[in-house]
């Protein structure tokens, strides 16, 4: 059992993975595609929608697999079965519901977002309807992803996700190349296909669940026929411990997405205020779209490897063991501290090159990107934070967090980027973050009895690495730029191999000479490294 739900665990991590690697890459020749204004337009559709689907579905997969995973373990397989069937109704209804308020309320959100003018108006109100026709159906995907989940069987959801960011970004590039250079068409059209491709994505991802529902539907129904019926839980008690466990995901889900939406109800208004409406837009996507694509690869990384620490953080705490406790809690600090820190320093420094080899040489873009890089720090710690929340029963304050975050950002957005201009937002961005997390660590502290010492020690060495780190690839990025040109993209994927390995070698160097990295990743580390000299003495024979 423990072995298959490990197995399961690594599909699911895998389909993720490959997920977001996938949305990532895209960028690169959409970019190229449609240009900086058809970025624009995308991501002012997508930021609203994101929160949309995040308050929709966010938590729902784990929620209903959670639930699931309970009832069978007792033999009451109808009483899972009877959510299935309640739910797909409810979650299509919640799709459909969502679909109406943003299709309805696109002009007014588009207003919101722009300056004022008409045609930004309508451009922006079209391709926020275009992608809205996705809520219909995501919900809906959400719950059967989680149903299947729920039979300790993750194969399904991860093929869908891959399956569904496989068609949406074949049908983004595609259907913008073809409306741009074959119809002849708008900008605000291609990008309008582009977004409208989350519902064909979707539909995808759809097809391959009623597949593997297909596939499995006899087994499920043996599995029915074994049933005890001893409980008849009502689906008034059903929905309410659903929505009980979800509620936390939702929260953590949307934080990112309304931050932006704060940059995108306020950033072009502040611009045009200090007389800088025309580069509005642009500044905008450089943001919002192009720097937040990049910055938020080290957070994605980091945070998945220290959340499957939660767990055991929930086990120890629920037994009260306190040593264990302590020890688990240091292992996830640690652990997303040594991945994120030098990935988010790193990727500051070489932002020029980076930048370029996304999208195309821009002063302003290297800019923004080397001052945001180090946000993701933030951003990985409010997750894993509020997931130990979570994990010590405590989530009633990641409300809290999140509202006080909100507020910050909120309020010093308008004025920051009035006396400091896009960096203002960063700034904002990095104080409402900030103060979100303070709060976390203070609930921490106080309702686990976690002392925090070891980890402002490693924190300090782990500095210090970086430290030297970001000295030696500075040297060998200096070197580079003697020969190569980072407003080139080929010269620049050149200097970022080089610069980022150099740098990776020296940081991974120090963790393994002070033992560092043997304490943080044990057994994995050593199997890698025999793995490594097993490589190495096969290339020596040969």
């Amino acid at each position: 059992m423990q072995s298959k739900l490990l197995r399961g665990t690594f599909i699911l991590t895998i389909g993720t993975i490959l997920s977001k690697v996938l949305g990532l890459i895209y960028v690169i020749p959409f970019f190229q595609i449609v240009g900086r204004e058809g970025t624009v337009l995308y991501q002012y559709s997508y930021v609203p929608y994101t929160v949309f689907i995040s308050v929709a579905t966010a938590g729902i997969p784990l929620a209903v697999s959670k639930f699931i995973s309970k009832y069978n373990a007792l033999e009451e397989y109808a009483v899972g079965r009877k959510l299935f069937k309640s739910g797909l109704i409810i979650m299509l209804a919640t799709g459909i519901v969502s679909f109406l308020i943003m299709y309805l309320a696109a002009p007014t959100l588009a207003e919101m977002s722009t300056s004022g003018k008409k045609a930004d108006l309508e451009d922006v109100t079209t391709v926020m309807r275009a992608v809205s026709f996705a809520l219909i159906v995501v919900p809906f995907m959400s719950l059967i992803r989680g149903f299947f989940q729920g039979h300790q069987s993750m194969g399904p959801t991860a093929v869908s996700q891959v399956v569904e960011q496989i068609v949406r970004i074949t049908f983004v590039l595609l259907g913008a190349y073809v409306v741009l250079h074959f119809l002849d068409g708008s900008i605000a059209t291609a990008a309008s296909v582009a977004t409208f491709a989350a519902f064909i994505g979707a539909i995808g991802g759809l097809l391959v669940l009623f597949w593997y529902w297909y596939k499995r539907k006899p087994y499920l129904d043996e599995l029915l026929k074994q049933d005890k019926g001893t409980m008849d839980v009502s689906l008034k008690e059903i929905y309410k411990e659903i929505l009980l466990y979800s509620a936390p995901f939702v929260l953590v889900g949307i934080v990112n997405p309304l931050f932006q939406a704060i940059d995108q109800a306020t950033f072009s208004k502040a611009m045009g205020a200090i007389g800088l409406g025309e580069v509005a837009k642009s500044y905008f996507s450089i943001l919002n779209f192009e720097s937040h694509k990049i910055v938020i690869i080290p957070m994605s990384l980091a945070t998945a490897f220290s959340l499957t620490l939660v767990p055991s953080i929930t086990k120890a705490f629920v037994a009260g063991d306190q040593k264990s406790l302590n020890r688990q809690l240091n292992q996830t600090f640690q652990v997303l501290l040594f991945l994120t820190l030098p990935a988010s320093i790193g990727l500051s420094l070489l932002a020029e090159p980076v930048y370029t080899a996304f999208y195309q040489h821009d002063l302003i873009g290297t800019e923004v990107l080397r001052t945001y890089a180090p946000v993701a720090i933030l951003f990985s710690l409010y997750s894993v934070t509020a997931a130990i929340l979570q994990g010590i029963n405590e989530q009633r304050f990641t409300i809290l967090s999140l509202l006080v975050g909100l507020l910050v950002k909120l309020t010093l957005n308008i004025p920051l980027i009035e006396a400091m201009e896009i960096k203002g937002a960063i700034l904002a961005t990095t104080l409402g973050y900030t103060a979100a997390i303070l709060i976390n660590l203070i609930v921490i502290k106080v309702y686990s009895g976690y002392p925090f010492r070891l980890v402002w020690r490693r924190s300090l060495l782990i500095a210090i690495f970086v430290g030297l780190m970001w000295g030696g690839t500075g040297i060998v990025y200096k070197l580079l730029l003697l020969f190569l040109s980072p407003e080139s993209k080929i010269q620049s994927v050149i200097m970022i191999l080089i610069s980022a390995g150099a740098g990776a070698a020296i940081y991974f160097y120090l963790g393994l000479k002070s033992g560092l990295a043997r304490r943080l990743f044990g057994d994995r580390l050593d199997k890698v490294l025999t793995k490594l000299r097993l490589g190495r003495r096969r290339g020596v024979e040969n």
